[in-house]
């Protein structure tokens, strides 16, 4: 009983947001998130587009991190996904630090991915599993120090997320990805919509 109303009441707080709420549909079952429009504009824009475009629908989940296939070995615990060809469709997006929002890399947080600050796109984002506070501004998972933009928070659908990342993977990479974390079998978006 106390799990549905956490379930309803992350519901019912993301609607009296106002925020976006995103329905991923993937072939191992629906995720939800919150978009932060209000906190985190330009990226969450961004991945809009890409839900409202349907440049999700077909693509999908390709990268599973856990603390034994860091290669930074810092614990990170991520999955990866978006466009399979990682071909952005929109110009790349301003930076938005955790430290100008206020979002933080916790269990569940949604954030793009990128090389240096202003590089990230919503070709390829990622969903935090547990707390990743080593990718928040000021954390040391990056050069520059400045993080990655989260813009929205899973709020319905963390066990398939997990379920995402104990996928089997590869023990090879591909050129872009080490070895260990592109998975075998890509977890399909079947579609990504609007609620």
């Amino acid at each position: 009983m106390r799990y549905l109303f956490l379930i309803f009441s992350a519901v019912l707080l993301a609607a009296c947001s106002g925020n976006p709420v995103v329905e991923l549909q993937t072939d191992k079952g629906t995720i939800v998130i919150e978009v932060y429009q209000d906190k985190a504009p330009k990226t969450a824009a961004d991945f809009l587009i890409y839900v409202d475009e349907g440049l999700y629908d077909g693509q999908g989940f390709y990268r599973s991190v856990t603390p034994e296939t860091d290669q930074k070995n810092m614990g990170m615990q991520v999955v990866q996904g978006g466009r399979y060809d990682l071909t952005p469709y929109t110009e790349f997006v301003t930076h938005e630090p955790t430290s100008q929002t206020g979002l933080i890399h916790k269990d569940g947080a949604v954030s793009i991915a990128r090389d240096a600050p202003g590089t990230g796109n919503a070709a390829y984002f990622f969903i935090s599993i547990g707390d990743n506070n080593m990718l928040d501004a000021g954390g040391n998972r990056t050069p520059d120090g400045e993080g990655f933009a989260v813009f929205g928070q899973v709020t319905k659908g963390m066990d398939v997320v997990r379920a995402i990342q104990a996928s089997e993977t590869r023990t090879q990479g591909n050129g872009v990805l080490p070895p260990n974390q592109l998975l075998k079998e890509p977890v399909t978006i079947i579609s990504a919509k609007r609620k």
